[in-house]
């Protein structure tokens, strides 16, 4: 059985991200009701990305000496208010205000969320209660961005926010009460992401993701005009559509999750490849309708093993920084998330939206060539020399 603590901190991993990804369902209604454009709408997810990018970095060291439990619960009660805040904003300038504080929200849950598996189970269960923590991420496509979509459409983009605030603020409740006291392991300090990147195979899991991530949000950001282009697709079945892909995801990330236990660089190889074959494919398929819905179902199969394939690849690598290597994964990881968006809009507003397919297929290819260039020898090498050090 799976305990309360790693469910409510799965919870706020679901939080965070559905907060983070609510503008891509809204993002047709959202535009039209601010007056801006797609690619301008857009911005609603890279500007969060890139303030969590800052705040996974910096946070860690700012609450160095805090216990990770109250952090994350105000972390929380700082999400529910941001999403408030974008519920009542005016204009878009407000909007973005709003986004900046989730921003900080998102970086920080990360940071330290992602490595609570082995302080809150035993070891032998840590693998699996990572894939719980990260199953959050996927459960926010099943559930948190199809509902918010589907909420959006009968009541307004508005209530979508306003909603998400509520339940950010019971999180928040449940954190504080069932997560046991978390002091502070191991300080970090600036200094530490120096030693952290100095590991080979740190560097080489996070330009991985950091290619792969990139590319998927490239694409995914601009998901539903490009879904409203293939003939016989509506509003409702966007949603059902989208509710198919993070079902696909929940999949790939708990098998994801099984093989990346023991062995994080297939399990990249596997979902790379997968991710650049179908994102590449959606353009030339977007005729067909079943073809589209099978190619969007198969590509949140692979996108599902993403997150919990590169944590294990990053904590493997680094198992005496565990906090400083999660916030650098963090870092990269919603970096990738706004560069993705940014590009996306771009490409969208200058060439159409069909065109952010390609880009995000070829840099899912880019990312299983940085992967399959780690050699399995440059692989082993570091744990080859703790076990040298220890002898």
């Amino acid at each position: 059985m799976v305990p309360l603590s790693v469910l409510v901190a799965a919870a706020a991993t679901f939080s965070v991200v559905t907060t983070e990804m609510l503008p891509v369902g809204l993002l047709t209604s959202l535009a039209a009701g601010l007056g801006v454009t797609d690619g301008t709408a857009g911005l609603t997810v890279t500007l969060p990305g890139a303030v969590a990018a800052l705040a996974a970095l910096l946070l860690p060291v700012a609450v160095r000496a805090a216990d990770r439990r109250t952090v994350l619960g105000v972390l929380m009660g700082l999400l529910a208010a941001a999403n408030l805040l974008s519920a009542l904003a005016p204009a878009f300038g407000v909007l973005l205000a709003a986004r900046v504080l989730v921003g900080v929200c998102i970086g920080g849950v990360w940071a330290i969320a992602a490595s609570l598996a082995v302080r809150l189970v035993r070891a032998a269960d840590a693998g699996r209660a990572t894939a719980v923590i990260f199953s959050g991420i996927a459960v926010a496509s099943v559930l948190g961005v199809p509902a918010g979509t589907f909420l959006g459409e009968l009541a307004g983009w508005r209530w979508a926010f306003a909603v998400m605030g509520a339940f950010s603020l019971a999180v928040a409740a449940l954190l504080l009460r069932w997560l046991p006291a978390l002091p502070a392991e191991q300080a970090v300090r600036p200094g530490a992401y120096g030693g952290v990147l100095g590991i080979g195979r740190v560097r080489a899991g996070l330009a991985g993701v950091a290619l792969l991530v990139t590319g998927h949000f490239a694409a995914y950001t601009y998901v539903r005009p490009v879904l409203e282009r293939v003939p016989g697709v509506g509003a409702g079945l966007i949603s059902a559509v989208l509710l198919a892909y993070g079902v696909a995801g929940i999949v790939g990330n708990f098998a994801g999750g099984a093989v990346a236990a023991r062995d994080p660089r297939r399990a990249l190889l596997v979902v790379s490849a997968g991710l650049a074959a179908v994102v590449l494919a959606f353009e030339p398929a977007g005729g067909s309708l079943a073809a589209s819905v099978t190619l969007l179902v198969l590509w949140g199969l692979a996108y599902g093993g993403v997150s919990v394939s590169a944590q294990n690849w990053v904590m493997a690598a680094a198992p005496q920084a565990r906090e400083s290597a999660s916030a650098l994964f963090a870092g990269v990881f919603n970096a990738a998330i706004a560069l993705g968006a940014l590009a996306g809009g771009r490409v969208a507003d200058a060439s159409g939206v069909s065109h952010v397919l390609w880009l995000g297929g070829g840099l899912a290819g880019a990312a299983l060539l940085v992967v399959a260039c780690a050699r399995e020898k440059e692989w082993a090498a570091p744990c080859v020399r703790e076990e040298e050090r220890a002898a």
